[in-house]
């Protein structure tokens, strides 16, 4: 994931009490662009997950230094581009599967 890439949400279950640490959280299905990728930490303060910054969603900053705004956990995300060719290859699908019931229909008439 790069900053300006657009993202789709796939994952917006957060832990309860969340709230505490965020203004704002991402919503499943809605499109976000990044605007900046870091390594952060878990949930459990562990660091090396990739952290996504979303524009339009500021949070508040950690109380740990170096004090960085809390980001969200990249695999949340999924590239807009690899939603789209998913939702084109089930249409495809689809379409074909259409074809052969019409040809079986008119085949068997």
């Amino acid at each position: 994931m790069i900053v300006g890439q657009k993202v789709v949400c796939v994952d917006d279950k957060f832990p309860l009490g969340i709230e505490k640490f965020y203004t704002a959280l991402p919503k499943k299905d809605v499109v976000y662009v990044i605007r900046e990728v870091k390594i952060g930490v878990n949930m459990a303060g562990e660091p090396g997950e990739v952290a996504v910054y979303l524009v339009g969603l500021v949070n508040p900053k950690s109380s740990k230094a170096p004090f960085p705004e809390r980001g969200f956990n990249a695999e949340r995300f999924r590239p807009l581009e690899e939603i789209q060719e998913k939702n084109r290859a089930r249409r495809g699908e689809g379409e074909a599967k259409e074809e052969l019931a019409d040809a079986i229909s008119t085949f068997s008439e």
